[in-house]
């Protein structure tokens, strides 16, 4: 523990003697000592020491008035006067200026030299750091120990609460990872914010709420925190990776019934529960941050799934219905995705049990993220979804056989067979809105038109080929690849 004046006073082998008001204090404690017998010392002085002098420099009042007013704007905790040198008593001229600016004065004795102060209170500072020391290796172990034995980052921020006698909250992406007290928001004006580093553009912060008590063990802390982190990051994407494959299967119809059923049971989806499908599909430069999303605390109890489909990614959420109203949870997400930079559209599906109500689900997610809303809630369950989450109807297959002649045609020549296609059932069969969408002459969008049924054999101006047609772009732009 650090020396103050009264502890000084009170070892008897010094032989020092307050000569101050007994109203100055004595309790400061000393960081260091410094001896000089320079006039104006303050220059040298950085606050809380204790100043020995022999007053060498000080032959008069006005000095040694000068001198106690630098000691005061210094910061330093009390003059130690030595007597027997240059001045056979401490000066009154000192003294009083020195009581006037409640500065402690203490006398010290020819026998005792400078040095032996100075050791005392260099021991009692060493002793002290060497104390601080042996406390932080021991909550470095306790923080290390809390991690390794599988507490994670609650039981960690547990034990660093503790420490240093306050709440805290990990976010990462914006969200909460976890915290001492969950649910709560840190601000900037009660909270203090220390950047977490992960080597990812995460704006991952450790909050503290203040006040707090801080020894040295949160700087140590963060490190454990960043590496957490990463972990986590690690495990939640592979879990995703897990599901996304398993959703996959079912998605596509692969599986046997009994077989969807037991790996849903493996990942925490009850078949026989209503779940409903939240969707979002980005592009892969995007992907990497929204796979390994934190998720908002309303979706902890969804299962989250990383889907590769037709040259994008998805990011597919398996929710519960118990877990609240779709339509919140979609703006929750979405809030969650723009803190990220991620504008993408969130898809919902409806709710429904077993693993085929789960293809519904998804491919109503799917049609409903296509419509560009923020959050897209469904809507009645089109014939597109429908035949696509039969797993008895090739539609794939059948799309693929539409439209192949056209793709086909557009990549050997460069043509616009499809867009115009699509553009055109777009506008409900008009020649005339297509041409001027298109900045097309009205001939050259019926030659096309011509040249559609004659690769495909489906006559777009005719109602059951346009329904084929319309059918088979639908599914090209929803259906998961095989």
């Amino acid at each position: 523990m650090a020396l103050s004046l009264a502890d000084l006073l009170g070892i008897s082998g010094l032989h020092l003697k307050n000569l101050g008001s007994t109203r100055t204090p004595l309790t400061a404690a000393i960081d260091w000592v410094a001896v000089t017998e320079l006039e104006n010392p303050q220059s040298f002085l950085s606050g809380g020491e204790l100043v020995l002098t022999t007053g060498a420099r000080q032959g008069t009042a006005d000095a040694q008035r000068s001198f106690v007013r630098q000691i005061k704007r210094a910061g330093a905790v009390g003059i130690g006067f030595g007597i027997g040198f240059e001045h056979d008593s401490v000066p009154p001229a000192l003294l009083a200026e020195a009581n006037r600016w409640a500065v402690p004065v203490v006398e010290v004795p020819y026998s005792t030299p400078f040095i032996a102060i100075g050791k005392l209170v260099a021991d009692a500072r060493s002793a002290d750091h060497y104390a601080k020391l042996e406390r932080l290796l021991r909550e470095h172990q306790v923080l290390a120990r809390s991690l390794l034995t599988g507490g994670g980052l609650p039981a960690l921020l547990k034990k660093l609460g503790s420490m240093v006698a306050t709440d805290l909250s990990v976010t990462q992406y914006g969200g909460e990872v976890a915290a001492t007290s969950p649910g709560t928001t840190p601000d900037d004006a009660g909270w203090h914010a220390v950047a977490l580093s992960t080597g990812k553009r995460d704006a991952s912060t450790l909050w503290l709420r203040q006040p707090f008590h801080d020894d040295g063990i949160v700087d140590y802390a963060r490190g454990l925190i960043s590496i957490e982190l990463n972990n986590v990051v690690q495990r939640r994407h592979s879990a995703r990776q897990i599901a996304g494959q398993v959703i996959s299967d079912i998605v596509r119809g692969t599986l046997e019934p009994a077989d969807s059923a037991a790996r849903l049971e493996n990942l925490g989806i009850s078949p026989t529960a209503k779940n409903f499908v939240l969707l979002v599909s980005t592009e892969e430069s995007k992907f990497a941050s929204l796979a390994t999303i934190t998720l908002p605390t309303e979706l902890e109890t969804s299962i989250a799934g990383t889907i590769d489909s037709e040259g994008r990614q998805e990011l597919l959420l398996v929710v519960p219905t118990a877990s609240g109203d779709p339509a919140t949870l979609g703006r929750a997400l979405s809030h969650q995705m723009y803190n990220l930079g991620i504008t993408a559209p969130v898809g919902i599906g409806g709710a429904y049990s077993q693993a085929n109500g789960l293809r519904w689900s998804y491919f109503e997610a799917r049609e409903a993220a296509t419509r560009g809303l923020e959050v897209n809630v469904p809507e009645r369950l089109s014939l597109t979804s429908l035949l696509l989450a039969s797993e008895d109807v090739p539609m794939a297959d059948m799309a693929a056989e539409a439209l192949g002649p056209l793709t086909a045609f557009d990549d050997a020549h460069g043509a616009e067979l499809v867009e115009t296609l699509e553009t055109y059932l777009q506008l409900n069969g008009s020649v005339a809105a297509v041409a001027e969408t298109l900045a097309l002459h009205r001939n050259t969008v019926r030659y096309r038109l011509t040249q559609i049924a004659e690769l495909t054999g489906y006559d777009p101006a005719l109602t059951p080929d346009r329904v084929q047609l319309w059918l088979a772009l639908a599914v090209r732009r929803l259906a998961p690849q095989s």
